[in-house]
């Protein structure tokens, strides 16, 4: 074979492997596109039935000691944000986020006190993940000014959420599931064509706290 013929074959394996690298971004962003879609309708209209229903709430507490009130959900809404690629306009994310309030559907006083920094840790890790709001207050000796504990005053409200991001290189959803079963944060990656209307179903299980195999 000429050098001219192993330059043909080697441009020609080349455009092959062009073509068919372009063809998989081609069905990923599309399956991609079809599973926001779907994703889109069903938290939307989820949004609006458990506004009606407000369920019941997860258990919470910052310390595992001092139990909040029985609480319900509330407040549900949806958004989405679109990008652009490859010249197409596309979905970027989809959020979903609720309240978490007690009952009287206001939030009550509470407070907790720490002295080690793992409890520390903990408490100013759940107040950061719940955005509750807080105050944080040092106590210290009457004599000695030496520290004794951190006070933290709080409401008891607390928000989740739902993120779904789109990786539509990899035919990819991101999911990130906050609050649904006590102050956590849940990460998973699903590919597009498995959100389907079980699957979303699983989520929904998940946003009300019930067994799911979603994560």
């Amino acid at each position: 074979m000429s050098f001219l013929n192993q330059l043909k074959s080697q441009a020609t394996a080349l455009q092959q492997a062009q073509n068919a690298q372009q063809h998989n971004l081609t069905e990923n962003t599309a399956s991609t596109e079809a599973a926001f879609q779907r994703a889109w309708f069903y938290l939307d209209d989820l949004a609006k039935q458990l506004n009606v229903i407000a369920p019941v709430g997860p258990a919470l507490s910052l310390d595992g000691k001092t139990h909040w009130p029985p609480m319900r959900l509330s407040g549900f809404r949806v958004d989405a944000r679109k990008k652009m690629v490859r010249n197409q306009e596309v979905y970027d994310y989809i959020g979903l986020w609720w309240r978490i309030l007690p009952h009287s559907g206001q939030g009550e006083s509470g407070e907790v006190s720490v002295n080690f920094p793992p409890d520390l840790q903990r408490v100013e890790s759940r107040l950061s993940l719940g955005h509750v709001k807080h105050e944080r207050k040092e106590v210290r000796h009457p004599e000695k000014n030496s520290l004794l504990a951190i006070r933290f005053l709080y409401t008891t409200e607390s928000r989740g959420t739902v993120t779904l991001t789109a990786d539509h290189d990899k035919g990819e959803m991101a999911c990130r599931i906050a609050n649904t079963r006590g102050f956590e944060v849940l990460n998973t990656t699903k590919r597009s064509p498995t959100m389907d209307t079980p699957m979303l179903d699983e989520l929904a299980k998940l946003i009300l706290g019930q067994t799911s195999r979603f994560v």
